[in-house]
């Protein structure tokens, strides 16, 4: 029987606004989703919330609530904003649900052999809650650079994860590409970190210092640790251990994530797994940052973009274009709002946008909207599904723009309106006419969908207008001109 697809997308601590970041993770695996499903696959697709630790409780008691009250309204952040980015995901989870409670304590008996006690003395940082070693530290010069923090020198006694029994066997997962880790070099950067072996984990922290998160079974003076608590929804949302058909779906064929949650994902969740006698996910699609104007974004130079702004001013299928285009999607990519609106206004409105319009409009002027019979030539697309195996989506997205611009050269070399004016003086004109346009029908449908994937809503119109063989009129064009943040060409120029 073959294995349903499962993919899993990081979950986000819910003390925060859902920002670009997230969005990547949506929608880099709703492509992968909507692809598998094009190609008849049955697809699991997760995403969630992580509701405890310090941070949280923290937030909870600025604004006078309880934790649990904090995260029952927060959450919701983060589901709307999956819902606005349309991602078709099929399982949601929030750490603080009873099932996942219940079964990360399961998870801590099983693990039992691994797990020991010891006095943990190190350098922290609230804002990941994650420890780092005194090499790392020395490097970031003693500051966190994602948070701009110092780190704090702690001691404190807890329970470990033996990760470091597990160093060959995940490096040789590693290596064989039995989990494979999506581009190479952060592969190699991986294998780079652990060359020395896996170092060991805290995997809890005295309730005295962290009051909100799983309590450690049979030891109430201790509370687990956000990490094992946070990796282990991946398996806990399939039902693990306990619910029927989890089995079916697990282990993962992606997990999709951003470059600095790397090392916890190749490194302590391969390390739990092995420990639970299970199967490692298979690929690990790790991806880069988003920056501005060769800038990282902050919120101290304001240069932070808000992909809801983005979404309500020009449309969603234009933010899912630019983001998945225009951002490569195994590296950092670049974004302005230069770059944005010169995609949309030049790639999305006049390379297809206008191509649909003029092709409908062709059909309807010279056929009455009757699409003729063509003889069905398929563009080879094997580049394009070579590039969607390999997750390298934008990839994927640029052979359809070569097929999109192909057909507009096409149209420009054949000039159907000049063919139309010999329809009458010329016997062969008329048939001839109807198989150009027929053809440009036929290759707007193999481009809609290639692009249901990425751009959804858009393939769905060019379904509608054009599958049913009597073109149906678009309602205004797909990509309407607009210049919000960048001055508009054509405008009148002002003495």
């Amino acid at each position: 029987m073959e294995k349903k697809l499962y993919i899993t997308t990081a979950i986000p601590y819910v003390n925060g606004a859902p920002h670009i970041g997230h969005a990547m993770d949506y929608l880099l695996a709703d492509i992968w989703t909507r692809y598998q499903k094009q190609q008849g696959h049955e697809v699991r697709f997760q995403v969630g919330t992580d509701e405890h630790g310090n941070k949280i409780a923290a937030k909870a008691q600025e604004e006078n609530l309880e934790p649990q009250a904090y995260a029952d309204r927060n959450y919701k952040k983060f589901e709307e904003f999956i819902v606005k980015v349309n991602a078709s995901y099929t399982d949601f989870i929030r750490t603080t649900d009873q099932h996942h409670v219940a079964a990360v304590q399961y998870i801590w008996h099983k693990l039992q052999p691994y797990i020991y006690k010891g006095v943990y003395q190190g350098w922290y940082c609230v804002g990941h809650e994650a420890f780092f070693t005194d090499k790392e530290v020395q490097e970031m010069g003693g500051v966190c650079p994602d948070h701009q923090k110092p780190f704090e020198q702690l001691s404190e006694e807890n329970y470990y994860l033996k990760t470091s029994a597990f160093t060959d066997k995940i490096r040789e997962a590693i290596n064989t590409g039995a989990m494979e880790i999506v581009p190479e070099f952060r592969k190699n950067e991986f294998l780079e970190l652990i060359k020395n072996g896996l170092q060991d984990v805290s995997i809890s922290r005295p309730r005295k210092n962290l009051s909100w998160g799983v309590p450690v079974p049979g030891d109430p003076e201790q509370v687990m640790y956000v990490w094992l608590d946070a990796l282990s929804n991946y398996i806990t949302v399939l039902g693990y251990p306990d619910k029927e058909g989890w089995q079916e779906y697990w282990p993962a064929d992606v997990q999709v994530i951003g470059k600095d949650i790397l090392r916890f994902h190749a490194g302590i969740w391969p390390a739990m797994l092995l420990g639970l006698g299970l199967e490692l996910p298979k690929r690990l699609l790790v991806h880069g940052h988003v920056i501005v104007g060769g800038t990282k974004m902050s919120k101290t130079i304001g240069n932070v973009i808000d992909p809801i702004e983005i979404i309500d001013e020009f449309g969603l299928d234009a933010f899912r274009y630019f983001f998945s285009r225009h951002i490569p999607t195994l590296d950092d990519g670049d974004f302005t709002w230069e770059k944005f609106e010169g995609a949309y206004n030049g790639e999305l409105g006049n390379d297809l946008g206008n191509l649909v319009q003029r092709v409908a409009s062709m059909i309807t002027r010279y056929q009455a909207g009757v699409i003729g019979e063509s003889e069905q030539t398929e563009h080879d697309m094997t580049l394009y599904h070579d590039a969607m195996e390999h997750l390298e989506f934008n990839k994927a997205l640029d052979e359809v723009w070569n097929m999109v611009r192909s057909l507009n050269q096409y149209i420009e070399n054949v000039k159907p309106w000049s063919v139309a004016k010999e329809v009458g003086k010329d016997s062969e004109a008329e048939q001839h006419l109807s198989e150009i346009l027929a053809h440009c029908a036929g290759a707007l449908l193999q481009i809609g969908d290639l692009l249901l994937p990425f751009l959804p809503t858009t393939a769905a119109a060019i379904h509608d207008i054009f599958e049913t063989g009597v073109v149906k009129q678009p309602e205004g064009v797909l990509f309407p001109k607009k210049y919000l943040h960048t001055p508009d060409p054509n405008a009148p120029k002002t003495a």
